[in-house]
Parts: structure tokens; C-alpha cells; sequence
């Protein structure tokens, strides 16, 4: 299992910093807390991704 930094996952997904953690204090990407580090698995990131293609999520005009 890999377990990757809020930069890296920001970097990955090509957004923020802010939006990652924001993400995460929502409750849409989980992620663990090892003391106070903040690390998100490659778990939780498939799970972010699978959760944001489903069609609950598509924006409507």
C-alpha cells in the first residue's frame, strides 16, 4: 500500500493544497492521521476517484 503526502496527492489530482483539505474535513477523500501528519492511500484515492465519477456527482444547469 502506498500512502502519499497532501502535496502529493494535490499534485496528482492537479489541484490545491486548500482543496485537498478540504476534501479530506468534508469527508469526500478520507484519509489517516499519524501524529500530526495527514497521509492519504492510494486506497483512499481510488476511492475518491471511483466516488467522483459516479453520476450524483455531475453538474447540472
Amino acid at each position: 500500500m502506498q500512502a502519499y503526502t497532501v502535496e502529493q496527492v494535490a499534485e496528482i489530482l492537479n489541484i490545491g493544497r486548500d482543496k485537498v483539505y478540504f476534501l479530506i474535513r468534508t469527508g469526500q477523500l478520507r484519509s489517516l492521521k499519524i501524529g500530526k501528519l495527514r497521509r492519504i492511500t492510494d486506497q483512499h484515492l481510488a476511492e475518491f476517484v471511483t466516488s467522483m465519477e459516479q453520476p450524483s456527482h455531475e453538474v447540472t444547469h
